[in-house]
């Protein structure tokens, strides 16, 4: 019998490593695949449509969202042209289906919206675990300054958001109290197994 399939949804401030983690999930275990998200951004060099992203038109993007096709979405604004986000449904129930385990680094806006889908949609409801990363503020704010790319007002900024952000820690399933790259990563491998035994429990 096939085992049940997880999707593991990270959320935690800029500076976090959710993405970094998700990646390294991935590379190291092969079960696991990312989310395939969609962008109204150009291509970066070397980035695949389909693969690294699924890269829209706005005019495309916005007929998808009215057509209800996306379980996310956003704009972000910025100091470029505002560029919309989002995970379409089929990016992620098609792979579910097919029993593929899953991974996604979104923002906690971003959580709150599956987890709305969930409660209407048992194939998610059973599918999906949440883990948030907590870090303490002198850390991240390190962490950002190590970046060397986001001037004292940009940090400023980011760190309003991730306080933010931080106060919804609470309704994720799992938490990883950030440290080094490799302990945070032992931590999502625990999780991990728990969340493969949840998602079996039904």
């Amino acid at each position: 019998m096939r085992a049940a399939p997880v999707l593991l949804v990270i959320a935690g401030p800029a500076g976090s490593g959710k993405s970094t983690l998700a990646d390294r999930l991935v590379t190291e275990v092969p079960a696991f695949e990312r989310v395939v998200t969609t962008t109204t951004r150009a291509p970066r060099a070397g980035e695949i449509n389909g693969v690294h992203y699924h890269f829209f038109s706005p005019a495309e993007f916005k007929r998808r969202v009215a057509a209800g096709e996306f379980l996310e979405w956003a704009q972000v604004h910025g100091d470029k042209p505002d560029r919309l986000y989002g995970t379409l449904q089929s990016s992620v129930f098609d792979p579910l289906a097919l029993g593929r385990n899953l991974v996604i680094s979104v923002d906690v806006q971003g959580v709150e919206t599956f987890r709305r889908v969930a409660q209407a949609e048992p194939r998610l409801a059973r599918a999906m675990t949440t883990v948030f990363i907590v870090v303490d503020r002198e850390r991240l704010i390190a962490r950002m300054e190590q970046r060397a790319k986001d001037d004292p007002a940009e940090i400023a900024r980011r760190m309003a958001t991730a306080e933010a952000e931080l106060r919804e820690a609470p309704k994720f399933d799992f938490h990883i109290e950030s440290r080094t790259r490799d302990e945070d990563f032992a931590a999502l491998l625990a999780i991990v197994a728990q969340a493969r035994a949840r998602a079996a429990a039904g």
